[in-house]
C-alpha cells in the first residue's frame, strides 16, 4: 500500500463525507493488541469498530506502547505484582514513514506503523513510536508505558500523540476536516495546527473535543515552565500560548485548552454533559459542550443469546 498519498481501503459511505482523523491514548480493539487500560479505550476501540461497519471516513492515531499498561503476575506467596512485558505485534504493517519531532529541544524520531481495517474490522489505525535506535534512551522509552506517572514523560507522550499525529497526517496527505481528541491528552495537535494556519479561528474550525473527567482536579495539569522546557507548545512563544488558550496560571489545564481552542465538545452522557456544562461554565471563551451517550459496539461485545432471552422474556433461560 501506498502511505504516501493514503485513502480508505473502502468506499465511504456517501453519508460520512467529511474526513475524521480521531486521537487517543489508548485503543481498545482486541487482546493481541494490548495498547489499552481501562474505559477511554474501549471506547475508542468500539468507535473504530463502529467507524468500519458504518463505512465513516475516519482513521485514527494512537501510539504503540511498547509495554501496554502492565500485567499482572503472582508472586510464590499468590500476592500480585506488576510486570512490564514487551509485546510483540506482527500483524501490524510497516509504513515506512518516519519523521523528526522536537521534543525538549531535540529531534525525536518516530515511526508509524498500520492496522489494517480487515484484521480487526475496525477502521484504519496508526500507531506512533519512538522505540528506535537512531533515538537515545529516554526518547526510546517515551512509548514503553501507557500513562506514565513520570510528568516529563507524560508530556512527551502527549507530543508524540498530538504533533506527531498531526505531523502523520500531513505525511500521508489525509488532510482531515476534523480533528477529533478523545479526552485532552492529544491537544499539541492544535499547536500543529495554528503554526500551519495561523490564527485560531482556523483551529477551531478543525477541532472538536470529547470530555470525560467530571470532576475539574481530575483533567490533567502541568507546570507551564516545564511543557516550555519540554517543547510542548510545538515552537510558539509562551505569551502567545496564554493569549490564544487564555490561560493565564502557572500550570497548564490541557482539557480548559481543548475546551477553548474546538468549536464543539461533548460529554459522554446527558448527565455528564450537564456537570460538564455546570464544571466549566466559571471559565470564558470555551465551546459548546453537547452530551451524546456513550456506548459499546453492539456487534462486538453484545452476548447475543443474552439479548434473545432479554427479547423473548425467557426467565427460565436468564
Amino acid at each position: 500500500m501506498d502511505f504516501t498519498n493514503f485513502e480508505l481501503p473502502y468506499k465511504a459511505d456517501e453519508r460520512f463525507q467529511k474526513k475524521i482523523a480521531y486521537f487517543s491514548m489508548e485503543y481498545a480493539i482486541h487482546q493481541p493488541l494490548k495498547i489499552y487500560s481501562g474505559g477511554l479505550g474501549f471506547l475508542s476501540g468500539s468507535h473504530l469498530r463502529s467507524a468500519y461497519e458504518l463505512r465513516q471516513h475516519l482513521v485514527g492515531i494512537g501510539i504503540l506502547w511498547k509495554q501496554g499498561y502492565y500485567d499482572q503476575e503472582r508472586n510464590n506467596d499468590q500476592s500480585l505484582r506488576v510486570a512490564w512485558v514487551e509485546k510483540s505485534y506482527n500483524f501490524l504493517e510497516d509504513t515506512g514513514i518516519r519523521f523528526q519531532i522536537i521534543i525538549h529541544d531535540n529531534p525525536v524520531w518516530i515511526k508509524a506503523y498500520y492496522l489494517d481495517p480487515e484484521v480487526f474490522k475496525t477502521a484504519p489505525l496508526f500507531l506512533l513510536s519512538t522505540d528506535l535506535p537512531e533515538n537515545d534512551y529516554l526518547s526510546r522509552t517515551t512509548c514503553h508505558r501507557l500513562y506514565d506517572d513520570n510528568a516529563a514523560t507524560k508530556i512527551a507522550q502527549f507530543m508524540l500523540l498530538g504533533i506527531g499525529g498531526a505531523t502523520l497526517l500531513d505525511k500521508l496527505s489525509f488532510n482531515p476536516d476534523l480533528y477529533h481528541l478523545n479526552e485532552a491528552h492529544a491537544v499539541s495537535a492544535a499547536f500543529y495546527l495554528y503554526r500551519k494556519y495561523g490564527t485560531v479561528e482556523d483551529v477551531r474550525k478543525k477541532m472538536v473535543f470529547t470530555t470525560h473527567t467530571p470532576e475539574e482536579a481530575g483533567n490533567e495539569k502541568h507546570d507551564m515552565k516545564l511543557c516550555e522546557e519540554m517543547s510542548y507548545f510545538n515552537g510558539i512563544p509562551v505569551e502567545t500560548i496564554r493569549e490564544i488558550t487564555g490561560n493565564t496560571d502557572h500550570k497548564f489545564n490541557h482539557s480548559l485548552a481543548a475546551l477553548r481552542l474546538s468549536h464543539l465538545a461533548n460529554g459522554v452522557s446527558q448527565l455528564h454533559g450537564e456537570v460538564s456544562r455546570q464544571m466549566w461554565s466559571k471559565y470564558d471563551n470555551i465551546c459548546e459542550i453537547k452530551a451524546i451517550t456513550n456506548a459499546q459496539n453492539w456487534r462486538y461485545w453484545a452476548d447475543k443469546p443474552l439479548y434473545r432471552a432479554m427479547l423473548d422474556r425467557d426467565d427460565h433461560w436468564l
